[in-house]
C-alpha cells in the first residue's frame, strides 16, 4: 500500500498538467471583427484583436491609460501588455525607439505606426497596425477608433512602422 500511494499521487499530478489550448470564443471574435471592421482570420492573432475592440469608443485623455480615458501611447502600451505580455515604454518616442524600422508595405498586425505633427521633424502620434490597411489608435477628437492608413490626413502625416523587438 505504501507504494501504491506515491504512484497514485504522481499518475493524479501528471493528468492535472495535461495542457490544452483554450477554447475559442467565436462570439466574442465576431463582436471584436464588427467593432473594428476587419475579418479576423484563424491565423491572425487572436488577442490582439479581442483587447483592442474593448478599447473603441474609451474618450481620449492626456496621459490616460485606462478605459476611463487614453491617450495614444497610453492605449499602445495596455494592448500591448495584454495581447503580447510585452511592457512597451510609455511615451510615443520612446515606443518607436523600442522598436525596428518596417516600411509601410511590409506592415503586420501588430506593428506600430506613427506619425508626425504639423513640424514633421518628431513623432506625435502611434497606434496598432491590424491588417488592410487599417489601424487602431486613441483620437484626440474621436477617442480610441479604427482609421485607414490611406485617409488623406493619415497619409500626410505618415512618419514610419515600427515592429517591437
Amino acid at each position: 500500500m505504501k507504494r501504491l500511494f506515491p504512484l497514485l499521487l504522481l499518475a493524479l499530478c501528471l493528468t492535472g498538467c495535461r495542457t490544452a489550448a483554450p477554447p475559442l470564443d467565436y462570439r466574442a471574435l465576431v463582436r471584436a471583427a464588427d467593432r473594428l471592421g476587419v475579418d479576423i482570420g484563424p491565423k491572425d492573432h487572436h488577442a490582439l484583436y479581442l483587447e483592442a475592440a474593448e478599447w473603441i469608443g474609451t474618450p481620449y485623455r492626456s496621459g490616460g491609460q485606462s478605459r476611463r480615458g487614453t491617450d495614444c501611447s497610453g492605449f499602445v502600451r495596455q494592448v500591448y501588455k495584454v495581447a503580447y505580455d510585452i511592457d512597451l515604454p510609455r511615451s510615443t518616442d520612446r515606443q518607436m525607439d523600442a522598436t525596428r524600422r518596417v516600411r509601410r508595405g511590409k506592415l503586420r498586425e501588430g506593428d506600430l505606426v506613427f506619425f508626425h505633427g504639423r513640424k514633421r521633424r518628431r513623432v506625435s502620434h502611434v497606434g496598432i497596425y491590424l491588417k488592410d490597411g487599417k489601424f487602431v489608435h486613441a483620437s484626440t477628437s474621436r477617442g480610441v477608433m479604427v482609421s485607414r492608413l490611406s485617409e488623406d490626413y493619415w497619409d500626410e502625416h505618415w512618419m514610419r512602422g515600427g515592429r517591437v523587438h
